[in-house]
């Protein structure tokens, strides 16, 4: 027979030897946590302790609060003062942070709203619901009456003046269908064309609500679902009464706002993703993405981490309704409470299943739309295309501070701001299907603001690679926010001081000493 001529005493040494050697070997490839550029470290370890696993955990949660609370986890609105998903998901949340040991808040905050008086389409004997957009100005008593004029249909309907071209729309009831550019210019084309009210039908399944055309326009506007766009395209020319009327009613919601008990607390950096959803669904890329991402790099961080700067987290509430959350805490603040803030970071749908990889155009490189941010904005911008360039090899494009998430309060009182954003409901090019991959033509979240948006509707590759950018974002700031305000970290300073103490003492030492007599 063959066997060892080792005995097992000698067999037992030897495997011990070269697991030692294989340790030794390991130990001296990987590189210790102290030969860490300091300024990387925290950033670092946050890249490799977050993980999309964990962020989908707080995914499954915030569906399964919404499956039990009427499908949804919005704020209360206009028509109903139940925010029992909201109010659920507040609670899950909060829970997460005060187990890892964080200081927690739950400021409450109040906002008027429009509670429904009458809000129909009708033509002929058939009558279609219809929603308000936010900042809408009202029908009178008894609505307005046109004929019905119906933009021909392509992937940008109504966002050209030449839309409008070919129909008389003067006094007409324009409709409209969703997509291809912002709601308030399509309002603001149609307008343009004569029409008394614009009507605009969404283009996935489901009702068009919580949605906003930024400002009050010259007429009212109003969403309908898709099923009721089609059945009102069918009825092109004929006489159609649009009411939308509303009174003012006030509600009242809740930000959480979650800060370390470390770190400077004049120098905060702070991130925020909003939490409540519309009330077409729960909201789980719009904006479950962004809120479990941020609550996984919040609890990797903890509550007491070794930090030069102090980071706080929020997770907005009634963003849906007009960026109210974030708008009253921003305002809210005196400012010397605002001078504290270094910067903040926006994370607002960074999971869409068809997805771009976006980063808030800090220094209007792009030249479109809003501007640049406040100085620092850049750098932030930076920051984040530098770690998909070098550390994802995922190429970025700018995204302009159009004002429709929370960086807006903040912007407007010059706190430098930045963030990521993978699409809404604007259409994948071509040219991004070859960068990125998905599909051209349709939208990068063709669930948007939709029941549909649910743990379906998720690229989790995309919900990792910004979750790991988002934790390297933080990571980096925590530790020095210099080239944002020309605040160092604490080493430098300490250094700094040193060497200002040690100037003065030479100074004092080569002093000469005058006596009273001279």
């Amino acid at each position: 027979m063959s066997g060892s001529l080792l005995r097992p005493r000698a067999v037992r040494t030897l495997a011990v030897l070269f697991t030692t050697a294989a340790l030794s070997a390991t130990l001296l490839s990987a590189p210790s946590e102290a030969a860490v550029d300091p300024a990387t470290r925290l950033a670092e370890r946050l890249v490799r302790k977050t993980s999309a696993s964990d962020a989908n955990r707080h995914l499954i949660a915030l569906q399964r609060i919404a499956d039990r609370n009427g499908g949804n986890r919005a704020a209360p609105d206009g028509d109903s003062p139940d925010s029992a998903g909201y109010d659920d998901s507040v609670d899950y949340v909060v829970g997460q942070l005060r187990d890892a040991g964080f200081r927690v808040r739950t400021p409450a905050f109040s906002y008027d709203v429009n509670a429904k008086i009458a809000a129909s389409v009708k033509v002929g004997a058939a009558t279609f619901a219809i929603d308000k957009m936010n900042f809408s100005i009202d029908t009178p008593v008894g609505g307005v009456t046109g004929p019905l004029r119906v933009v021909p249909e392509d992937a940008t309907t109504g966002c050209e003046a030449a839309d409008f071209a070919g129909q008389d729309f003067t006094g007409s009831v324009a409709l409209i269908r969703r997509g291809g550019c912002t709601f308030a210019l399509k309002a603001q084309n149609a307008a343009a064309a004569g029409a008394v009210v614009a009507v605009i039908s969404n283009n996935v399944p489901g009702r068009l609500t919580n949605v906003t055309i930024g400002a009050e326009g010259p007429i009212p506007v109003g969403g309908v679902s898709q099923s009721d766009g089609t059945a009102l395209a069918a009825q092109a020319g004929a006489s159609t009464t649009v009411e939308m009327r509303y009174a003012i009613t006030t509600r009242i919601s809740h930000n959480v706002i979650a800060e370390t008990r470390t770190g400077r607390a004049r120098n905060v950096v702070m991130a925020g993703a909003h939490l409540d959803s519309v009330k077409a669904g729960p909201g789980i890329n719009d904006n479950g993405s962004g809120s479990a991402a941020l609550l996984d790099v919040a609890l990797e961080l903890g509550g007491s981490p070794n930090v030069h700067n102090k980071v706080r987290f929020a997770w907005w509430g009634a963003e849906e309704l007009g960026l109210i959350g974030s708008t009253e805490y921003v305002k809210g603040l005196s400012f010397a409470q605002q001078l504290d803030i270094a910067l903040y970071l926006n994370f607002d749908m960074v999971g869409s299943p068809n997805a771009g990889y976006f980063v808030y155009d800090g220094d209007d490189s792009d030249d479109a739309g809003a501007g640049p941010g406040p100085f620092g904005s850049a750098q932030i911008e930076k920051t984040f295309t530098d770690f998909f360039d070098q550390r994802l090899t995922v190429p970025t494009e700018g995204t302009d501070f159009d004002g429709r998430s929370d960086y807006g309060e903040f912007i407007a009182s010059g706190i430098p701001a930045g963030g990521l954003f993978t699409g809404a409901e604007q259409l994948k090019t071509e040219a991004q299907v070859v960068k990125w991959g998905g599909t051209a033509g349709i939208a990068y979240d063709p669930c948007y603001h939709s029941a549909c948006d649910n743990l379906g509707n998720v690229d989790r590759t995309a919900l990792d690679r910004n979750l790991d950018a988002m934790g390297w974002a933080v990571g980096i700031y925590a530790y020095s926010t210099e080239e944002i305000n020309g605040v160092p970290p604490r080493a430098v300073r300490a250094l700094q001081r040193s060497k200002l103490l040690q100037q003065r003492a030479g100074k004092t030492q080569r002093t000469p000493f005058a006596s009273k007599a001279s």
